[in-house]
C-alpha cells in the first residue's frame, strides 16, 4: 500500500487534472455508474463533526472511503477545517492500495467541482469573479475559476476586511495580471460579478438574490450540512439551480430542503445534475441573462476520482511510502 502525505497530494494533483477527473466522475454519477451512500456526519464535541463518505465507481473501477474531521475553529490555528484520510481499494481482490491525506484532496476536489460547473454554466465571456470568504477554499476556488474562464477582476469579501485584504495581497503574487479588490460589503462585491463563489461557514444566508446581476453564475459551496445556509430563499426560487447529486441535495442542502418542506419549492424545479449537462443530455445555460447556480455539497465520487488519479500517478512516479499490509 502507498501512503501519501499532504505534500505528495499537492505535487500529484494539479488543478487542471483535478477538474478533468471530477468532470469524468460527474458524468459517471449521472450515468448510474456510482454507488454513493449519503454522507453521514457524527458530532464529536461542540461544533466539531466527523464525516464518513464511502463510494464506488465503475469507471475507473475502484472503491474507497474518506474519514474527515470538520473542525471550524481550526482556521484560527492556521489549520485546515477539514482533516482526515482517504483509503483507496482495488476491485479485483478488495485490497487497500493507497492511503492519503484527505485535507488537501478535499479542498482541491471541491474547488475543481466548482470549476467544472462554472465551465458548464457560466457565460463564456465571464471575466469578473467575486469570492465570498477568504479561507482555504477561497484560494483553491480562485485557481479553479481562473482555469476555466479568463478572469481579469476578483473582488473578495468577508466579515474581516483585513483578512480579505491579506488574501488579495497573497493572491496577487500568483495572479499578477488580475486586478484584486477586497472589503466586507458582500453586496458591493457581487454587484458587477459574472461568477460568484460562496465559500464560508455561515449558518445564516449571507447572499441575497436581490443583489445578483443579470447573467451571473453562482457556486454555492460552503454550507455542507442542512443547518447551514449561505443563500436566501429568493436565490433558490429565481435562479436555475443545478446540483452535483440529486439524492444528497434533497437530503442535505438546507435551503432546498427547507423550501420543499414549506411547500414553496419542488424537486421538479431543480434543473438537474451537472453530469447531465456534461453528457449533453440536458441543456445548461439557455440565455445570456439567465442567472445560474450550482449547489455543491461534495460527493464521494469526486473524492474517489481524484484519489484514484493520485494513487495512479504515485505508482508510476514512485511517490509516497510503500508499506506492507
Amino acid at each position: 500500500m502507498i501512503v501519501l502525505s499532504n505534500d505528495d497530494v499537492a505535487r500529484l494533483l494539479p488543478m487542471h487534472e483535478a477538474i478533468g477527473a471530477v468532470t469524468r466522475a460527474m458524468i459517471t454519477v449521472s450515468s448510474g455508474g456510482a454507488e454513493m451512500p449519503l454522507r453521514s456526519v457524527m458530532p464529536v464535541g461542540g461544533d466539531n463533526r466527523m464525516g464518513i463518505m464511502p463510494g464506488a465507481l465503475s469507471d475507473p473501477a475502484c472503491f474507497g472511503i474518506k474519514l474527515i474531521s470538520l473542525f471550524p475553529g481550526n482556521a484560527a490555528l492556521g489549520l485546515s477545517s477539514h482533516r482526515g484520510a482517504y483509503l483507496l481499494f482495488e476491485p479485483a481482490t478488495g485490497a487497500p492500495v493507497a492511503m492519503m491525506d484527505a485535507s488537501l484532496l478535499t479542498a482541491i476536489r471541491t474547488a475543481a467541482a466548482s470549476g467544472v460547473a462554472t465551465r458548464a454554466l457560466a457565460r463564456t465571456d465571464a471575466t469578473r469573479l467575486a469570492i465570498i470568504g477568504y479561507g482555504e477554499q477561497a484560494e483553491h476556488h480562485l485557481e479553479a475559476i481562473c482555469a476555466v474562464r479568463p478572469v481579469t477582476h476578483v473582488h473578495v469579501a468577508g466579515r474581516d476586511p483585513y483578512k480579505a485584504a491579506a488574501f488579495c495581497a497573497a493572491a496577487r503574487k500568483n495572479h499578477p495580471d488580475v486586478a484584486f479588490q477586497s472589503g466586507s460589503d458582500i453586496r458591493a462585491a457581487v454587484a458587477r460579478a459574472d461568477i460568484i463563489c460562496t465559500v464560508t461557514a455561515a449558518p445564516q444566508p449571507i447572499l441575497e438574490h436581490l443583489w445578483l446581476p443579470r447573467g451571473c453564475h453562482v457556486n454555492v459551496v460552503g454550507s455542507s450540512v442542512p443547518t447551514m445556509r449561505e443563500v436566501d430563499d429568493d436565490l433558490v426560487l429565481h435562479c436555475s439551480i443545478w446540483v452535483d447529486y440529486l439524492p444528497s441535495a434533497l437530503a442535505q442542502a438546507g435551503e432546498i430542503v427547507d423550501l420543499i418542506a414549506a411547500g414553496r419549492f419542488t424537486e421538479g424545479q431543480l434543473k438537474g445534475e451537472i453530469g447531465m449537462v456534461l453528457k449533453a443530455e440536458l441543456q445548461g445555460r439557455i440565455t445570456a441573462d439567465e442567472q445560474t447556480a450550482y449547489r455543491s455539497l461534495g460527493v464521494a465520487a469526486q473524492d474517489l476520482a481524484v484519489a484514484h488519479l493520485i494513487a495512479d500517478k504515485a505508482a508510476k512516479t514512485g511517490a509516497g511510502q510503500k508499506v506492507a499490509f
